[in-house]
């Protein structure tokens, strides 16, 4: 890992304990993390407050052309913060999807294409319905995605693009499917 990679891991692994000590027996541990994740909230509010979050982010020492995607991600997390297992931003619309038929699929189009400026705003938006039907997100892949996105040029957004529709529009491989490609796969080899 390289020493931002060990930074962004350092900063979601910070991100999660907050959600950690939301259940923690120390009742000022649970207000300190409730007091956070409400001023990461805020950071979506205007300059001001957003000036708030500053030392709650500034303090894992982003990289300087990384500071907003930062930003970013830890108010997205203080507005769901449910760790995910690995869920792209893709699979996690899927899974949502799944439990609001109709709705999603116009939602996750217009995610897709829009301007940077814009993505914030519909980032936000993405998350608010997660955290409505509780479906989780892996922050530290959505942090590598934005940089990826935001830093990386106009190939590197295209292909964050491309690799959350394939996410999102991919069949899921039932436990079904997958033992009758394996019987296939053996078959043919007999």
């Amino acid at each position: 890992m390289t020493p931002t990679q060990v930074k962004r891991k350092a900063f979601v692994d910070y991100l999660y304990g907050l959600h950690q000590g939301l259940s923690s027996d120390n009742p000022h541990r649970v207000a300190e993390c409730r007091r956070v994740l409400a001023r990461l909230r805020r950071s979506f509010a205007g300059a001001r407050q957003q000036a708030e979050a500053y030392d709650v982010v500034f303090r894992h020492d982003p990289p300087e052309r990384e500071q907003e995607v930062w930003l970013l991600v830890a108010g997205l997390f203080a507005l769901h913060p449910q760790p995910g297992n690995g869920d792209t931003l893709g699979r996690a619309m899927r899974r949502l999807a799944r439990a609001r038929e109709g709705t999603v699929d116009r939602r996750f189009t217009q995610l897709l294409a829009v301007d940077r400026e814009s993505l914030p705003h519909y980032l936000r938006q993405a998350v608010q319905l997660l955290r409505a039907e509780n479906v989780p997100l892996d922050y530290a892949r959505l942090l590598d995605d934005l940089v990826a996105l935001w830093t990386g040029g106009e190939d590197a957004a295209h292909r964050v693009r491309l690799a959350w529709a394939r996410d999102y529009h991919r069949p899921e491989r039932t436990k079904q499917a997958e033992d009758q490609t394996e019987e296939v796969t053996t078959g043919a080899v007999s």
